[in-house]
């Protein structure tokens, strides 16, 4: 069986954008981006059901502290990070940053959030026990995308989407200490990494998927169908779940070229997605582009 539906298609209100997705698996909760909401929308992750909407103005990162179930935002053109407590729907803690933020990342082991400057030259560090900005990395170019944080190294992948390359921040001196080049992809946006095999998974507005080793070489190339935009990377299930108007679903073992699953279209503006890896369950949002309506659901892939 293809990819199919698993709940049924939530309305989020108000509607409006969205942009990136996470998953706590452990708590059962989704996390989203609503910029068309102003702020982090909080739903189950057994049913899809909204619980709320915390106003942190119109964001767009978000990650999870494992630890506490808090949430760090993005707030996007508010230009602040915040910390939110999705129980109460408080906001905890706001820093301020000297940009706009698009996507974040957390480290949990060092304590850090970091936060890519949308279409910018920059990554603010923010100290999560002071919650305080504690460096900012210089980029390579503009328009970084997504980033991921090496759980071995601490060092950190950030997309840049104007060059085609995957900057290398170190952790210790927060900064670029060399470049992937990524030739074989234009307009790289995704950007997810299989931490067990070094290996680093990117696409392109090209139609190519690429997979390199964390050294810088290129290990797999492979077509990939139709536009993209974000991608989730399951290891435990070997999936890599894309987004671009729909899902496109990978499987990929570390040891071989990723292998196409499948392809479901849904919406034109479906462009992020998030696997929960205790479920399997995919999860999508959209805002209809003629109305503005926003929606929220659950897929998975039955082989």
């Amino acid at each position: 069986m293809p990819i199919v539906p698993v709940t049924i298609a939530q309305p989020v209100s108000p509607g409006g954008g969205f942009d990136y997705i996470t998953v706590d698996a452990q708590r059962g909760r989704v996390y989203a981006a609503h910029s068309g909401g102003n702020g982090l929308l909080v739903a189950d992750a057994d049913t899809g059901n909204v619980l709320g909407i915390v106003p942190v103005g119109p964001m767009a990162g978000v990650a999870v502290d494992p630890a506490t179930g808090h949430v760090f935002t993005g707030n996007g053109d508010a230009r602040s990070v915040s910390e939110v407590d999705p129980e109460t729907m408080n906001i905890l803690r706001t820093v301020p940053v000297d940009g706009h933020v698009d996507a974040i990342a957390y480290d949990p082991v060092l304590g850090r959030i970091y936060a890519d400057e949308d279409d910018g030259t920059r990554i603010f560090v923010i100290d999560t026990k002071t919650f305080t900005q504690i460096g900012t990395v210089k980029l390579p170019g503009h328009k970084p995308e997504y980033l991921q944080v090496d759980p071995q190294t601490h060092d950190v992948y950030q997309n840049i989407a104007s060059d085609s390359e995957i900057a290398v921040v170190d952790s210790k001196t927060l900064k670029v200490s060399r470049l992937i080049k990524t030739p074989e992809i234009t307009n790289n946006h995704p950007l997810q990494l299989d931490a067990a095999h070094r290996e680093l998974l990117a696409a392109g507005e090209n139609g190519v998927l690429v997979v390199y080793s964390t050294a810088g070489k290129l290990q797999y190339k492979v077509a990939y169908p139709g536009h993209v935009d974000q991608c989730d990377f399951d290891a435990s299930r070997g999936w890599l779940a894309c987004a671009g108007g729909g899902i496109t679903l990978y499987s990929f073992d570390g040891t071989s070229a990723p292998k196409l699953l499948d392809h479901i279209a849904i919406a034109p503006g479906v462009h992020n997605t998030a696997i929960d890896d205790k479920t399997g369950t995919i999860w999508v949002t959209w805002s209809d582009r003629s109305t503005g309506a926003a929606t929220l659901q659950g897929y998975t892939y039955k082989p």
